[in-house]
């Protein structure tokens, strides 16, 4: 049994994920993802199973994988936009991913991103790094309107802490979820262009497919505030790239605070980084100790109980 290990967030953080998988008496080999499908191509047919970050699985490469020995992804993570879902349940190659375990770090980094950019964080640390006591102007948070785009298990928290920064909450998704809704004062609504010129933040927690490819588009961002500051720790498709830089070059909105990229690593000509009011991490919403040991556990242990059934 050859188990391939991919994610680089498993790998780089120890943890009693890492020891489980070690101990299990399995061959495990590891690569550092994100893989494209040409890096998956050559190797996807040795390996019986594989844990992965946002690798590329296409048609091509789960072909080849089901022609070898693949019998099962189990993703770290949530989002599986990124494997053919419907080609994999095809081929009998069973998807697992990681639900419910790491909402909580992702709805923080949301406030790390927008506090950070509000206050100038960044800013003032460089100029007293290099000796300047410069002290620019922030801005509060507290009574901003803030849209929540979806109310999965991370846009529920969202919600949460921007009630508790005092924030007047608006929020859309398909499913309504009366109990949630009945226990916390926001306004909810099915329709994102209801509100999203009351805005003064958008945070962007749903999952990326079809339906949500370039929701937010040219027409979406015309409808924003000028002074709009979006969020984005879901996926970076979910926005039309072109249209957002076309907002920031003509400051039709006032920032752009992202976790995700389209491509990851990012290309060193990406056309956000020639913009100052764009702050980007790399992909580190999930990236801390707890987080990572938790959604690296869940990870094996759907791993194993597949494999051991």
């Amino acid at each position: 049994m050859r188990i391939l290990l991919t994610s680089t967030s498993f790998q780089d953080t120890p943890g009693i994920h890492q020891q489980k998988l070690l101990e299990s008496g399995y061959s495990v080999d590891k690569l550092r993802g994100p893989l494209s499908s040409n890096q998956l191509l050559p190797v996807i047919q040795n390996y019986d199973a594989i844990i992965c970050g946002d690798d590329e699985y296409n048609k091509e490469v789960l072909l080849k994988g089901k022609k070898g020995k693949l019998k099962v992804l189990s993703k770290y993570g949530i989002g599986l936009d990124k494997i053919d879902l419907e080609y994999a349940e095809s081929l009998n190659i069973k998807v697992f991913n990681t639900p419910g375990v790491n909402h909580c770090a992702v709805a923080e980094h949301v406030f790390a991103l927008l506090l950070s950019f509000e206050k100038n964080i960044i800013d003032e640390n460089n100029f007293v790094q290099n000796n300047q006591w410069t002290r620019l102007i922030g801005r509060e948070i507290f009574k901003k309107s803030i849209g929540v785009i979806g109310l999965g298990n991370v846009g529920k928290e969202v919600v949460k802490r921007s009630l508790a920064f005092g924030m007047n909450v608006y929020a859309f998704d398909k499913v309504k979820d009366d109990k949630f809704l009945n226990e916390n004062k926001i306004n909810f609504t099915n329709s994102i262009h209801s509100f999203i010129s009351e805005l003064d933040y958008l945070s962007l927690n749903i999952p990326l497919n079809e339906s949500t490819h370039h929701l937010i588009d040219h027409h979406l961002l015309k409808k924003m505030k000028n002074s709009a500051i979006i969020i984005n720790t879901s996926r970076a498709d979910l926005i039309d790239l072109d249209a957002l830089v076309h907002s920031l070059t003509n400051s039709k909105i006032r920032g752009y605070l992202t976790d995700v990229l389209e491509k990851e690593p990012m290309d060193i000509n990406h056309p956000l980084l020639k913009f100052k009011n764009v702050l980007i991490t790399p992909h580190i919403g999930s990236r801390n100790y707890e987080t990572v040991q938790r959604q690296g556990l869940k990870s094996v242990d759907n791993l194993f109980n597949f494999l051991n059934l």
